[in-house]
């Protein structure tokens, strides 16, 4: 394969390369170019620095190693496919939209509109910060993901999360087919107007989780400072210890140790949920 080391700034510097490692190069310069590697393809990109616009568009087979994307590589990696991406960090705007089949490892990003509208993604051992995290993607998996952001995982559907740190607000809203499992999910407004959020040995913090909900399964869960839980919900849920309040479940069954206030009041639709409490 071609290696390729150097500094980069001109317009498409390396359109449509093909075999290449691009080794230890810069991107940056005052001709200000974009579009770098767009129309690349079977190349391997090592400890490069990415300082200019659109970087990589239209990539397919590839991968990135101890690398950087810095703030002004704005939308750095889009319509990518077949790819992996290790030991980066990313602090680009709008990185990866309309991606396919990439691996992320260990991986560092704050980028805003992280992830939109892409296919078959896996996270492995990254922490990403980034508002609207994986907006209307499908077929994701990850795996001890730290993660902070706003509203997040929005019209998904098709994810698997494990063993992970999930700091969020309105996390998983209209969301499809969703399982999270041994993980800790802190925010407000959880998961409303979802359809099979399946929550498994998760611990979730914050107000108002999981109203509006079809075909919701909690196992094993903890709940905290949840209150107004499950408005309006169809929901299996087996809690350990306490939840605050449930307020208006419309079917199903919800057992826990202790509810500090059940509210059966005030309702615009039948409701007819069991609600247990373990003796």
């Amino acid at each position: 394969m071609e290696i390729i080391n150097k500094t980069f700034d001109a317009e498409r510097a390396l359109y449509g390369v093909r075999g290449a490692v691009i080794d230890s190069c810069c991107f940056e310069g005052s001709a200000d170019g974009e579009s770098a590697l767009k129309e690349t393809s079977n190349i391997e990109i090592n400890n490069c620095k990415f300082k200019l616009r659109y970087p990589m568009w239209h990539v397919s087979d590839f991968t990135v190693e101890n690398s950087h994307f810095y703030e002004p590589s704005r939308a750095s990696v889009w319509y990518a496919s077949n790819g992996k991406i290790s030991n980066t960090s990313v602090e680009s705007i709008k990185c990866l939209r309309e991606c396919n089949n990439i691996i992320l490892e260990n991986v560092t990003a704050v980028s805003p509109e992280f992830g939109w509208k892409c296919r078959e993604i896996k996270f492995l051992d990254c922490n990403i910060t980034s508002e609207y995290f994986l907006f209307d993607s499908r077929d994701i998996s990850a795996y001890n993901l730290e993660m902070h952001g706003k509203y997040s995982f929005q019209y998904i559907e098709n994810l698997t999360i494990e063993n992970s740190k999930l700091n969020t607000k309105d996390a998983f809203w209209h969301s499809r087919n969703i399982t999270v499992k041994d993980s800790i999910v802190k925010g407000e407004y959880l998961g409303w107007y979802s359809d099979g959020l399946t929550l498994i040995n998760c611990k979730i913090i914050g107000t108002q989780p999981l109203c509006y909900c079809k075909n919701l399964t909690l196992i094993d869960c903890e709940m905290i400072d949840c209150d107004l839980s499950f408005e309006y919900s169809d929901v299996t849920a087996d809690i350990k210890g306490n939840i605050t309040s449930v307020k208006n479940p419309k079917s199903g069954i919800i057992t826990a140790d202790s509810i500090g206030d059940i509210i059966l009041e005030d309702s615009v639709l039948s409701n007819n949920c069991e609600i247990c409490v373990r003796a």
